[in-house]
């Protein structure tokens, strides 16, 4: 009699940990992330947000504290050519990665680091799952304030597109902190496609864009994103802010450079790299 040998089949469980404490390990100790084994590679994108929540649990609790935000990538046309990936991504941002106003980082803190120019909103209240379908006119009454926002981003990786998208989206798309602006709690009277952003690098512009290139309209990204979390049960909680979508492509810093974004009439925001 001959004995079948039924082949390992590891449980997604076992195979989400090992891969988000591989992504995690190299992540904190700023070494250039390699693509998973096809055994713990996700698959897909649902896959790529499971192992997302897994990687997540590891990076809060190894002292970047909390998800306060959340971050939306490739949401404009220059930034999906730019990647060359054709449809919006989400991530988290943690507590202790979160700026105000103008920051020092320091350059050896990350691989290779990068500014994104965004709107962000603050959200007023929760946003449930089951409140949807959303819409850019459902999502608006959940709006708080809008405002300026620079998000700091790390091309971790020792080759981004060998990753695959659903890696990518496991380690929050690229994201490493952010810059927020003063809140603008009247911003219902702003046209907000018309929303100017410009990136400044040492005081010489170096790319501008306008809200309308987020989606068509920067609140269908926050509609997307409400979307996306409700579809894997999860919603939004009051207080926590969206980063949604760069106006500008990504611009590369080194130590020395002082770079601001400005989006008119919301204000700016700033850093200073140090070495």
């Amino acid at each position: 009699m001959k004995w079948k040998v039924k082949p390992f089949v590891m449980s997604d469980t076992k195979r989400w940990k090992r891969a988000a404490e591989h992504i995690v390990r190299q992540r904190l100790h700023l070494t250039p992330i390699e693509a998973l084994s096809p055994r713990s590679r996700p698959k897909d994108e649902a896959q790529g947000y499971a192992l997302q929540t897994e990687v997540n649990r590891l990076l809060s609790k190894s002292g970047l504290g909390r998800v306060v935000g959340h971050k939306i990538g490739c949401t404009t046309p220059v930034m999906q050519a730019f990647l060359g990936i054709p449809n919006p991504c989400a991530g988290d941002v943690f507590e202790e990665t979160v700026r105000h106003g103008f920051a020092t980082l320091p350059r050896s803190g990350f691989v290779k680091l990068g500014i994104e120019c965004e709107i962000a909103v603050e959200l007023g209240r929760n946003i449930f799952p089951t409140d949807g379908p959303f819409t850019r006119d459902t999502i608006a009454p959940a709006v708080h304030a809008v405002m300026a926002a620079m998000e700091i981003v790390d091309d971790r990786y020792r080759n981004y597109g060998e990753l695959g998208l659903p890696t990518l989206i496991g380690d929050d798309f690229f994201d490493s902190g952010c810059v927020l602006g003063e809140p603008v709690v009247e911003w219902r009277g702003l046209d907000l496609n018309a929303l100017s952003g410009v990136t400044l690098i040492n005081d010489k512009e170096v790319g501008r864009g306008t809200g309308q290139l987020i989606m068509g309209h920067p609140l269908d990204a926050l509609a997307w994103l409400a979307q996306s979390r409700a579809a894997r049960g999860m919603g939004l909680k009051q207080g926590e802010f969206v980063l949604l979508g760069s106006v500008v492509e990504t611009k590369w810093l080194n130590a020395g450079d002082i770079a601001r974004i400005k989006i008119d009439p919301l204000g700016s925001v700033g850093v200073r790299v140090i070495e």
